[in-house]
């Protein structure tokens, strides 16, 4: 039995941020009906490109919404109250990802559906909140990376702004929410009563600055970019060079600065007054980068990988490809088939919850339950078709 099993969760939810959130909860054996507005062709990630999956599918949304089930419904239209309240009898919560305004409108907060289930819990993760005077303005991942300050951490401090490769600020505000709503659920079974529970991704942006954030707001320290990706206080914890390129360590305890000095053949450095704590080594970080470029610039990057291996924290600085298809990726079980209608051969990057026999259901097709969930809330075939024509679902 999955830890989520018999949990059902509805989701309004489109691209990023909602469905990754959401999806971490299918793999963990919730049932995620995700509701689609069948007017325009559902979420807008089955028609992102370059890699399409016949009409309306794609690479891109079978990334996000593995395990989960599709039932299409125009929320717009009034019939639907109908519906959602009925599908609400049955739901433990319901997580959109909506602009700020909209959850009101649609009829998604608890107000709303405590009537037909007063334990529902309802998540709302939006762009800035759904109160304020940025309610109602769309937004989207590398806009809180550009405002919250990331784009002037990333990169070296003579390059321009940069964002981070990876839409991190979606993937932690949909976790976020997925953690949020869970913790509403728990107060919910003990309690009998359901809440709202808001996420932002601007707050979630802010959140992760963590301790570059209480630096800044009590000591006035406003942290900029390092060279060579490097910790702003710990050191040796950047990029160095070997002889066939770059590779990471992160001696970020004091008691692999001596192993590291061993590994290279250079137990000289680690009894230096200038190296010996890391306060002193920051102080003289590029005298001890340039010492530690041309050590290591002796071997290559396999080399000094082996020779550090469970001593000095270290890593290769690989590609998109090296990294999927290495030969520890494979150990760690990280690339699963998924067979897909048009790709029998599909894969994709697993769940990262070890131990556990995760379900491995491709994303599903627009529309593909909505017979089915409908009729276990209890409409008939002729009221489903009915529903149909008014086009309702």
């Amino acid at each position: 039995m999955l830890p989520l099993q018999g949990l059902r969760i509805i989701a309004v939810e489109q691209y990023g941020a909602g469905p990754f959130g959401t999806m971490q909860l299918a793999d963990l054996g919730a049932e995620v009906i995700k509701i689609e507005n069948p007017k325009d062709g559902g979420d807008v990630a089955r028609r992102v490109g370059p890699y399409l999956l016949g009409a309306n599918d794609s690479h891109f949304f079978q990334s996000f919404n593995r395990n989960k089930r599709s039932l299409t419904l125009d929320l717009k239209h009034p019939v639907a109250r109908e519906v959602l309240a009925a599908l609400a009898r049955d739901a433990d919560g319901v997580l959109d990802n909506l602009r700020g305004d909209l959850p009101e409108r649609l009829g998604l907060t608890y107000d709303a559906l405590k009537a037909a289930n007063p334990r529902i819990v309802c998540a709302h993760l939006s762009a800035y909140g759904r109160a304020g005077s940025r309610a109602a303005w769309p937004g989207y991942d590398y806009l809180m990376q550009a405002e919250a300050g990331y784009l002037a951490l990333t990169g070296e401090p003579d390059g321009p702004p940069a964002r981070m490769g990876l839409s991190l600020v979606d993937y932690m505000s949909g976790l976020f929410a997925g953690l949020g709503l869970l913790a509403g659920i728990i107060a919910a079974r003990a309690s009998g009563e359901g809440r709202d529970i808001d996420v932002s991704l601007y707050d979630c942006a802010l959140q992760n600055l963590s301790y570059l954030a209480t630096w800044y707001l009590n000591e006035g320290h406003e942290q900029g970019r390092e060279k060579r990706s490097a910790h702003p206080s710990l050191t040796p914890s950047q990029l160095f060079r070997t002889k066939d390129g770059y590779i990471f360590l992160m001696c970020n305890k004091e008691k692999f600065w001596p192993a590291l000095c061993q590994a290279i053949e250079r137990p000289d450095l680690a009894s230096d007054p200038d190296f010996r704590r890391f306060p002193d080594r920051l102080a003289h970080r590029p005298r001890l980068t340039a010492l530690l470029d041309a050590a290591l610039s002796q071997r290559t990057t396999a080399e000094w990988l082996e020779r550090f291996a469970g001593k000095v924290p270290a890593a290769p600085v690989n590609g998109l490809a090296r990294a999927l298809d290495s030969d520890f990726t494979r150990e760690r079980g990280m690339v699963v088939p998924v067979p897909h209608p048009e790709r029998p051969d599909f894969r994709v990057v697993a769940a990262p919850f070890a131990g556990e026999e995760m379900p491995l259901k491709p994303a599903p097709a627009l529309g593909a339950d909505t017979e089915a969930i409908l009729g276990a809330c209890g409409f008939s075939a002729e009221r489903i078709a009915a529903l149909r024509r008014e086009g309702v679902v």
